[in-house]
This record gives structure tokens, C-alpha cells and sequence, in this order.
């Protein structure tokens, strides 16, 4: 016998029912010193389970150089869970779509010009397997069949939303049995017929993903799944965020009667998500139906602990209908304290630096002849500058164009600001130089990645640019610099004695002392850009919204003086902006 199995249609830990309570958490969205509240917390509900994605992306950010430590080290988080314990689900991907860049892919496999995802194509299998080689390894022994926690691990995901090369699941599938994983697979589609046959397997456990209408969900599941066990994988009791939306959110009562109907019908649950967390740096991904729209930085997703770990109405509503049905006292699974938020108060950018005055320290230098896509010359996110030069002499109606932008682009010419151009913009649209360029000129677009597509056909996302023209004419022969913008230690800051120019990018820079306390930090005054604590890469912020503050994790900021580096894009004039204990990602839509 098994440690944990499905028989007859049930799930069985140790030959008894299991009833699978779970909740979604990731660890790549919570600092790792916040990991055991958090789960402490997830239990405190009256779950017993954590089920979690795993971000390729990260723990693989070059062919071939491979990071499973901090924030990436999830074997660590699997212990964790258990100490408190938790058991665990697994969802390795390696697609895992989950509102981040590209869907957890890494953006390097873009570089092929032929690539093909999610599919039986020989160089991205190949690629696969090679990351599962690497990553198995990280939790096959915390499996409980070798005294650990993790009880089920997922083939792919929500496949038959997107293919149905059932080729290439069963390679999926064999990678994991290759890589010693023997506790029961599953598949999570939508509770749809299309969906399902597109992603079921043989000898697979089927689960369908859904926030309303179990009955109507699982009964298309159980044409699938007869015998059972049904499981609602992701029970989507929150939304995410697109910029320039309202902010979406569930009130509790709708949640807990989707929950109860879940239950009533003989379902087990795991809540997507019960803690969301944060798309720190440049992670957040994108969605395409008529337009592109990229995600916020905050993950709260209306969870019911919110991304600060924080309690909710909803998180209490969940809780009672939990414990009740499992006879459960909630003075026996008494609440752990909420941590400490605190104000800093203003703080002064004092320094700056011209974005376009540190490509030496900031940039990798390339030569094109004509302009190529980020994923070419080997960058995963951040900006790309394309800069070339206009023959002389130029009448004064010329327009640049940039064809196949990905995403946002502004134009300067001799370091004078043109304009900007949008993705989401008009098929054809430019930005017009307008003066007479007797002498020519230098033309300077630098492109903003806002996220790559993580669900539905247009997967194969590659950002920058095709080509940049001038009126008709193809502009050729560029210097091209690459920035990641992981390190901001090399920038050469000067004190502030005059604003910037208008709409020219620029670095700024300010102290303050604080706490090591979780604090928000509002971006008031600014327009559009990037923010870091102490070197760690909060995310982006816009003007449009809904998200007005970005979270600073107290585990980011010391004890007395710490640093505060922001990148405005777009003509912000703020020098002063603050940091507060009050957090603002949007107004409330139901």
C-alpha cells in the first residue's frame, strides 16, 4: 500500500480518507523569511495542504545555469510546509501560464526563430528535459514516499486550453517518472469538454479548474473522471489586474456559496489563490484577446490572505465554512499575528542620472543591421534602445515608424523627445519628427517590455522591435543596448540640481531610515517606470492603475538607512514621494 493513492475513487493517506483541503501559494511571489507565516496562516484556515507552480523562467534564466536558492529555493519552502504540517502539490509546468512572463517559459527558447511551445518540437523537448533533469531532483525526495510532504505533481497545464498533442504530455509524463516522481499524477483543464479531451491522459487523475457552477463543472469532469476523486484545482475565488482597469475583487458570501456547492457535491478544493503575493521585478506576465494587456505587479488577486499576508472578510468566511465542516474548534487553530506595518513618511530624491548618460554601465553593446526581437541578443526583460541614423537631409514630414512593437516605445532624435508609440496603438502609427533635418540625425527608440503573453495562441511573444522606418524607408545599421536592469550598484548618480528634461528617462535616487517592516510605497507624481528597495527590483509602476503603491517586504529593508532607486520613463516630475503603511491597488469592481 501507498502512503497516499487513489482508490475507488478516493483519495487515501495512509489507508484512510483524505479530504483535500489546499490552498495556492507560490514561493517565487514571497520573500522566503515570510514563507512560514504565510503557510502558517494557509493552515490556520483549516487547510491541509499547499500547492504551488514552479517558475522555469527563474530557476533557469540561461541555458544551462540553474538557481534553486532564496526566493527560488523550493525545496526548502516544501520543508517548511511540512514542519507545519502541510502537505503539498506540485505543478511543475513546464507551462504554467499563472498571470507571469511567458507563462514560466523561459524567454531564451524565443531565441530560436522557429520555435514552437508547448508542443512535440525536438529542440524545446530537448529543453525540457534538461530542466526536469535539473529540477526533479529539487523534490523527488521530499516526496511522501520517502518521508516528505508532496502528494500529487501535475502533468503540464491547462492544456486542452491550448493544444492537443497528446505526444507531448506523454513525454511530459515520462520526464517525471524518468525523474524518480512516483506519488499520483494529475491534469488541470476547465471544466469543459474541449478542454478535457484536449488534456486528459490515461491513468492520469483529471481535475478542472473553475469559480462558479460546480455542479455544471464537475459534471462535465465526471464524463472523464467517472469513479473520481473530483477535485476543483483552481477555484478561482479572486481575480488579477491588467493596468489601466479597475480592480477586481469577490465579496466573501459569493465565495463561500461557490465554495459549498463545491463540497456539497462531493468535491475537494484548492483555492486559486489563497495567497497571491507579488510579481517582483520584471516577472508579471500578459494577457492577448482583442488587445495586449499586461498584468499589475501586485498578485493580490483578491485572495483571502492579501499580498501582504494579511487577514480579509474573506479570509474569515472561508475559514468558518472550513472548520465547520470538519468539526474543527477555532480555539484549537488559534490565528497567528498579523506583522507590523509601518509609515516612513516622505522621502527626497536627491540624486539622478540620465538613463541615455549610463549605457556604459548598464548596457550590453551590440551591432544590427537591422533591428532584432530581445530574445536575439540573449535578454530575458527590461529595455531595449535601437539607435541608427538618419541620411541627410530629411523634409519636415517625416514619421518613424516601428513595426511589430513589443510593447511601448519612445522616440527621440538628436536627444530631443518625439513621442511614443503603444502596442495597442493603430496598425500604421508613428511619431512625427517634424523638424528639418538638414544634417540628418541620430535617431534613438527605446523599447519597454511590459510582459510577456502567458495564455492562448499568441504565446510566442518576442519583445522589441522588427524594424524602424523613417516615412518608407527601412532604417538599417543600429547600434542596439540590451538592459536587464538586474543590478542598479553601476549607475553613476549626481546630485539634483535641475529636473531633467522633459520625458527623458532618468534614474533617481533617495535615503531614509526605517524599520524592517512591510511598508507600500506610493508613486504619486511619477508617470510610468521601475522601482528598487536596497537592490531588490519591486516592479513597475503607471499613473494609469488601478495599483497607486507597490509593496516593499519589510525582509528588503534594514534597520536604520536604506536606498531607493526609481527609473521614471515617462516624464515624472515627483522628487519627493512617500512611503506608507496603507496599501492601494485599486478600487473595488465585483
Amino acid at each position: 500500500m501507498q502512503p497516499f493513492e487513489i482508490k475507488q475513487g478516493k483519495f487515501l493517506l495512509h489507508g484512510e480518507n483524505f479530504p483535500l483541503y489546499s490552498g495556492a501559494m507560490h514561493y517565487f511571489r514571497t520573500v522566503p523569511q515570510d514563507w512560514r507565516d504565510r503557510l502558517a496562516k494557509l493552515k490556520a484556515a483549516g487547510l491541509n495542504t499547499v500547492e504551488t507552480y514552479v517558475c522555469w523562467n527563474l530557476h533557469e534564466p540561461q541555458p544551462g545555469k540553474f538557481d534553486f536558492s532564496g526566493i527560488l529555493d523550493i525545496a526548502e519552502f516544501l520543508r517548511t510546509a511540512q514542519e507545519l504540517g502541510l502537505w503539498a502539490i506540485v505543478r511543475p509546468g513546464p507551462y504554467i501560464c499563472s498571470e507571469w512572463d511567458l507563462g514560466g517559459l523561459p524567454p531564451w527558447l524565443l531565441k530560436d526563430p522557429g520555435m514552437r511551445l508547448r508542443v512535440a518540437y525536438p529542440p524545446y523537448l530537448e529543453r525540457v528535459k534538461i530542466f526536469f533533469e535539473h529540477f526533479l531532483p529539487q523534490i523527488a525526495p521530499l516526496q511522501i514516499t520517502r518521508g516528505g510532504n508532496v502528494i500529487m505533481v501535475q502533468v503540464e497545464n491547462e492544456y486542452g486550453s491550448y493544444a492537443n498533442d497528446h505526444e507531448y504530455l506523454e513525454f511530459c509524463r515520462k520526464c517525471l517518472l524518468e525523474g524518480d516522481i512516483d506519488v499520483p499524477l494529475f491534469t488541470s483543464d476547465g471544466g469543459w469538454d474541449s478542454a478535457q479531451t484536449g488534456g486528459k491522459m490515461p491513468g492520469v487523475l483529471a481535475t478542472a479548474n473553475f469559480g462558479s457552477r460546480a455542479k455544471e463543472n464537475f459534471g462535465c469532469l465526471r464524463k472523464f473522471e467517472p469513479e473520481g476523486p473530483w477535485v476543483c484545482m483552481e477555484f478561482w475565488n479572486g481575480w488579477f489586474d491588467h493596468w489601466g482597469t479597475e480592480h477586481h475583487a469577490r465579496e466573501s458570501e459569493d465565495v463561500v456559496k461557490a465554495l459549498n456547492e463545491i463540497l456539497d457535491d462531493n468535491g475537494f478544493v484548492n483555492f486559486y489563490m489563497f495567497h497571491g503575493g507579488t510579481n517582483f521585478g520584471f516577472n508579471a506576465g500578459a494577457n492577448f484577446g482583442d488587445k495586449y494587456a499586461p498584468t499589475v505587479t501586485s498578485y493580490d488577486d483578491d485572495a483571502p490572505l492579501n499580498e501582504y499576508g494579511g487577514y480579509t472578510p474573506k479570509y474569515h468566511a472561508v475559514r468558518k465554512v472550513l472548520l465547520e465542516r470538519q468539526g474543527i474548534d477555532p480555539a484549537d487553530l488559534p490565528l497567528p499575528e498579523e506583522a507590523p506595518l509601518q509609515h516612513v513618511g516622505k522621502v527626497e530624491l536627491t540624486e539622478q542620472a540620465l538613463l541615455f548618460e549610463q549605457l556604459d554601465n548598464i548596457a550590453t553593446h551590440h551591432k544590427s543591421v537591422q533591428p532584432e526581437s530581445m530574445e536575439y541578443y540573449g535578454q530575458n526583460w527590461g529595455l531595449i534602445l535601437y539607435r541608427s541614423t538618419l541620411k541627410a537631409p530629411q523634409s519636415n514630414d517625416l514619421s518613424i515608424f516601428v513595426d511589430d512593437l513589443a510593447d511601448r516605445a519612445s522616440v527621440f532624435v538628436d536627444g530631443d523627445f518625439k513621442g511614443r508609440l503603444w502596442r495597442n496603438d493603430d496598425p500604421g502609427s508613428s511619431v512625427g519628427v517634424c523638424d528639418s533635418l538638414v544634417n540628418g540625425g541620430q535617431v534613438d527608440v527605446l523599447v519597454e517590455a511590459m510582459g510577456r503573453v502567458n495564455y492562448g495562441p499568441k504565446l510566442h511573444d518576442r519583445k522589441g522591435a522588427k524594424q524602424i522606418r523613417a516615412n518608407g524607408q527601412l532604417l538599417t545599421h543600429f547600434d542596439v543596448f540590451t538592459m536587464e536592469l538586474d543590478d542598479v550598484k553601476a549607475i553613476d548618480f549626481t546630485p539634483v540640481q535641475t529636473l531633467a528634461e522633459p520625458d527623458a528617462p532618468v534614474f533617481l535616487r533617495g535615503k531614509f531610515v526605517a524599520k524592517a517592516q512591510d511598508c507600500f510605497l506610493r508613486h504619486d507624481g511619477l508617470v510610468k517606470g521601475i522601482a528598487w528597495i536596497n537592490g531588490h527590483n519591486l516592479g513597475r509602476y503607471w499613473e494609469i492603475g488601478p495599483q497607486k503603491s507597490l509593496y516593499i517586504p519589510g525582509a528588503w529593508l534594514n534597520d536604520g538607512e536604506n536606498e531607493l532607486v526609481i527609473l521614471e520613463l515617462e516624464g515624472g516630475t515627483a522628487r519627493t514621494i512617500e512611503i506608507k503603511d496603507i496599501h492601494d491597488i485599486g478600487e473595488r469592481k465585483n
